[in-house]
């Protein structure tokens, strides 16, 4: 296995106990110290679960975090979002800015992304992908 930025969809997967993704957090967690996710899914899952009001969920993933590396935005990652952007945008297959923070974050970073979107995901170059929901 290779370092690998967590998306939002394969989080949510793991809280909800899909079996498949669990036990690939497990084999990851034997290689790694830490799963690595993006402030942008820290913020798309505390966003959905303050919405639907559901503290002791909102508990759980704090929980989950806090073994968790939680990797920040940087003028590196940035660039590469901006990157990623205009050549989506060229190429007239745009794609949601909260995606291309996360890919940026995971391109500037060198992570495999690890997404159940591997074909909304797979149309930026350069970007290595993984589904643990396969």
């Amino acid at each position: 296995m290779e370092p690998a930025l967590i998306d939002t969809d394969i989080v949510s997967y793991f809280l909800k106990g899909n079996e498949k993704v669990v036990t690939k957090f497990q084999e990851y967690l034997k290689s790694f110290d830490s799963i690595n996710l993006s402030i942008i899914t820290y913020y798309e899952v505390v966003s959905g679960l303050t919405f639907k009001n559901a503290s002791k969920q909102l508990e759980v993933f704090e929980e989950f975090c806090s073994t968790a590396k939680v990797l920040n935005l940087t003028k590196e990652s940035i660039r590469k979002s901006a990157e990623i952007y205009s050549v989506q945008r060229f190429k007239g297959e745009p794609i949601d800015d909260i995606d291309i923070l996360i890919a940026g974050i995971a391109l500037s970073l060198d992570l495999t992304l690890v997404t159940n979107n591997t074909k909304h995901f797979g149309r930026i170059d350069e970007l290595k992908l993984e589904n643990w929901n396969e």
